[in-house]
C-alpha cells in the first residue's frame, strides 16, 4: 500500500511524517517538525491542531473562524524550510524561516515567515512571527 506524500514537503509518506502529530499519537521533537506539522494542519483544515500548538498564553485569543477561513480559501502548494536556528530536541527555543506557497483569489502567493518556537513541559509550541 502506497501512502500519500506528506504535505510538509518531506520525502516521507504522511503516515510516517506529520500524521502522528496531527492525530495526537506523538509530539514533534523539534521546532522544525512542529512547524512542518502546522503547515500540514493548514492543508488539512485541522484548525484545532493549530490552536493546540499555539503558545498557551495566546490560545484564548486564537481566532478559530478567521484561521479556518484562510485555510479553506487557500490551496496550499508547497513548503520550503529556508533556515533553522536551534529548536532541537535538547533546546528550549528555536526559530524556523520558511516559505509557504498557496493559491488564493486566482493568484499564487508566498507567505514568508521567521517563526519563534518555545518548549514548555517537554512540548514545542508556536509562539509568534518575528522580524527577519
Amino acid at each position: 500500500m502506497t501512502s500519500a506524500s506528506c504535505p510538509c514537503g518531506s520525502t516521507k509518506p504522511l503516515e510516517l511524517c506529520c500524521a502522528p502529530y496531527l492525530d495526537g499519537r506523538t509530539l514533534p521533537d523539534t521546532a522544525e517538525a512542529l512547524m512542518r506539522s502546522r503547515y500540514s494542519a493548514y492543508t488539512r483544515h485541522d484548525i484545532a491542531y493549530l490552536k493546540d500548538t499555539l503558545w498557551p498564553k495566546y490560545q484564548a485569543s486564537f481566532d478559530f473562524a478567521a484561521t479556518a477561513a484562510w485555510a479553506a480559501e487557500s490551496h496550499w502548494t508547497g513548503l520550503s524550510v529556508l533556515a533553522v536556528n536551534a529548536g532541537g530536541p535538547g533546546d528550549r527555543d528555536g526559530t524556523v524561516l520558511f516559505e509557504a506557497k498557496y493559491l488564493s483569489g486566482g493568484q499564487l502567493r508566498t507567505h514568508r515567515e521567521l517563526s519563534r518556537f518555545r518548549k514548555k513541559a517537554g512540548r514545542w509550541y508556536y509562539v509568534e512571527a518575528i522580524d527577519e
